[in-house]
């Protein structure tokens, strides 16, 4: 069954209205007719059932035939500090990230990005774009949120939000002792399941963190991981740690 986002101010106690971008969708490609069934989810963690009652000029009218909360969403809140990567690679992570189950995504301008924007105009656009990503990847994966891009910020702009975290982690070719699976091991111990836990990764573009930036990561509480003798691509690396944090944690039970 085909499934929208609505905002929480086109939901009413027994009916919810759609418009925009949806409306057309809805009637004009998947063809949906008067009596047709929807799931329809508010951003917030609940989903409603809902049958189509009326086709307006601009909007669809729909009677709510049951509310239930969605149990796709993980109890770990994950922010992906990625590492502005270039072409449609960034496009790859976002999507992949949030089929995964990441929170949060802050592009990063660190020494090595190759790709550079002109502040405001650039960066709007960009969000804009991997903002509209995230929520067709949300929709397709069940999510009952839509996980949240940020505006590109500068790398030690974002070491700056560190401490909000209860774990930041930050792959590092040369880390020989601490392996990823390890360190979550601690942190487990430390965290019972059902204790919902922020947590930060930390991914280069392509090139990787310089040796300034992994000092300053670590300075500010980042701790550093191996993933293994072999040198991922960004976008292996980012979806290695999403996939791995999330399991070793028991987020994909």
């Amino acid at each position: 069954m085909s499934r929208f986002f609505v905002e929480r101010g086109n939901i009413y106690p027994d009916k919810i209205i759609i418009t925009g971008e949806d409306y057309n969708h809805i009637r004009n490609v998947l063809r949906y007719k008067v009596g047709d069934n929807l799931i329809l989810c508010d951003g917030e963690n609940y989903d409603f059932s809902v049958t189509i009652d009326t086709f307006n000029a601009n909007s669809i009218i729909t009677t709510i035939l049951h509310k239930q909360k969605n149990r796709t969403e993980p109890f770990l809140d994950i922010t992906l500090f990625q590492g502005i990567a270039k072409g449609e690679k960034m496009d790859f992570i976002v999507q992949k990230s949030v089929e995964l189950g990441v929170k949060n995504i802050v592009p990063v301008v660190t020494e090595r990005t190759v790709v550079r924007l002109e502040k405001n105009r650039d960066e709007i656009k960009k969000k804009e774009r991997w903002q509209k990503i995230a929520l067709e990847a949300a929709k397709q994966c069940n999510r009952g949120i839509i996980p949240q891009i940020g505006l590109p910020q500068k790398f030690n702009k974002a070491t700056e939000s560190m401490n909000k975290f209860d774990l930041s982690l930050i792959p590092y070719e040369r880390e020989r002792d601490s392996s990823l699976r390890s360190v979550l091991y601690d942190f487990k111990k430390k965290n019972p399941d059902d204790k919902k836990a922020e947590i930060a990764i930390f991914i280069g573009p392509e090139g990787g963190f310089s040796e300034q930036e992994i000092q300053a990561a670590m300075k500010a509480g980042a701790i550093p991981v191996t993933l293994g003798p072999r040198i991922l691509r960004t976008e292996a690396a980012s979806l290695a740690m999403l996939s791995i944090v999330m399991y070793e944690l028991g987020a994909m039970e």
